[in-house]
C-alpha cells in the first residue's frame, strides 16, 4: 500500500503514524512546488541569475522554496529546515531537507528533467522522501520501513523495486557527467567502471536514482553532491531495496558523493572507483577542456 500499515502499536508504529502524516504533508508541499515550477518552465520572462558558485538559479526556484517554508512554518513550525537557495533555519532532530529544483541548468533551457526534493531527516537518517517532476508527469515517494512508490498520488501508485542484477558486467549505468569524476580526480576508476558495464547512459541528477529505484538501472553514482541533491533520493533507493553510500560505504546522503546500487553490486562498484591510478583522466583536467560539472 502507499503509506505505512498504521495499525500497528508499540514506540517504532508511534513514529510510523508520525510518518505517514508527514508523508502526507510532503505530498502537498510538492505539489505546491510543482505548480509554482510549472508555471514558469519555458517562460519568456523567466529570470535566471548565477549563484556565487556560477551555477543558475531562477525565480522558479526560490519562488518554489519560498513556498514549501512557508508551508512548513505553518504545519511544522518547530521543525528545521535545511534549503538548497536559503539556508539553514530552526534547529532540532527534524529537519526537512529542499531542494526546490534539482535539474536548474536543464529547467532554464526547456528540458523536461528536473524535479522538486523534499526529505524529513530525523538525526541523521532520512525517514521521508519525494521526489516530484511534474514535467515528466512522475512522482516518486518513500519512508522508512514504509517501501517506495512510484505514481502521481498517493492513492494512485505503484510499489517500487531495484533490480536483480548481480554482477557488473549486466549492469546499466547512469550518471550526470564525466567531467565531475575527472574533477573529483576519480576520472580513470570512473571511465574502467563504464567499460566494465553492459549500457552506460547519462541520464543524470535525480532521475538516475529515480530509474534505479524502478529497477531500470543498476547502479547510480556522482562523485560530488551536497545533501538536498541527495537525502530524497537516498530513501527512496533505500526503501526500493538498494543501497546508497558514500565512497567509503557509509550509508545515507552525509557523504560528498552519492553512490547507490541495487545492493548485490554495491561492494563491486566501490572497490571499482576506490582504486589508486596515478595516470589517466584524473591527471588532465585542463587539458581535457571539460566544463562546470556542478549540480543544480
Amino acid at each position: 500500500m502507499p503509506v505505512p500499515d498504521t495499525a500497528r502499536t508499540g514506540p517504532h508504529d508511534a513514529l510510523h503514524r508520525g510518518l505517514t502524516d508527514d508523508l502526507r504533508l510532503a505530498h502537498l508541499l510538492a505539489d505546491d512546488a510543482d505548480s509554482i515550477a510549472m508555471s514558469r518552465f519555458k517562460a519568456l520572462d523567466l529570470h535566471v541569475t548565477a549563484k556565487p558558485d556560477l551555477t543558475p538559479v531562477s525565480d522558479a526556484d526560490t519562488a518554489a522554496e519560498q513556498a514549501i517554508r512557508r508551508t512548513l512554518s505553518r504545519a511544522r513550525p518547530r521543525d528545521a529546515v535545511h534549503g538548497e537557495e536559503m539556508g539553514d533555519t530552526g534547529w532540532g532532530p527534524r529537519r526537512w531537507v529542499i531542494d526546490p529544483i534539482d535539474g536548474t541548468k536543464n529547467f532554464v533551457r526547456g528540458v523536461p528533467v528536473w524535479a522538486t526534493l523534499i526529505a524529513l531527516m530525523i538525526g541523521d537518517r532520512p525517514v521521508v522522501g519525494v521526489v516530484s517532476a511534474p514535467a515528466l508527469g512522475r512522482r516518486w515517494w518513500a519512508s522508512l520501513d514504509g517501501g517506495a512508490y512510484a505514481g502521481k498520488s498517493l492513492m494512485s501508485a505503484t510499489q517500487v523495486h531495484v533490480s536483480n542484477v548481480a554482477t557488473i558486467e549486466d549492469a546499466s549505468l547512469s550518471y550526470a557527467s564525466i567531467s565531475a569524476w575527472v574533477e573529483a580526480r576519480q576520472g580513470q576508476q570512473f571511465v574502467d567502471l563504464l567499460r566494465r558495464c553492459w549500457r552506460t547512459r547519462a541520464y543524470g541528477d535525480f532521475w538516475s536514482y529515480m530509474l534505479l529505484a524502478e529497477g531500470g538501472v543498476d547502479i547510480a553514482c556522482e562523485p560530488e553532491l551536497a545533501l538536498h541533491d541527495m537525502a530524497a533520493c537516498s530513501i527512496v533507493v533505500t526503501e526500493a531495496g538498494g543501497s546508497f553510500t558514500d565512497l567509503d560505504g557509509r550509508p545515507g546522503p552525509l557523504g560528498t558523493g552519492g553512490y547507490a546500487t541495487n545492493g548485490r553490486l554495491h561492494d563491486a562498484v566501490l572497490t571499482q572507483l576506490a582504486l589508486k591510478n596515478d595516470d589517466g583522466l584524473d591527471d588532465h583536467n585542463d587539458d581535457q577542456g571539460v566544463g562546470d560539472s556542478s549540480r543544480t
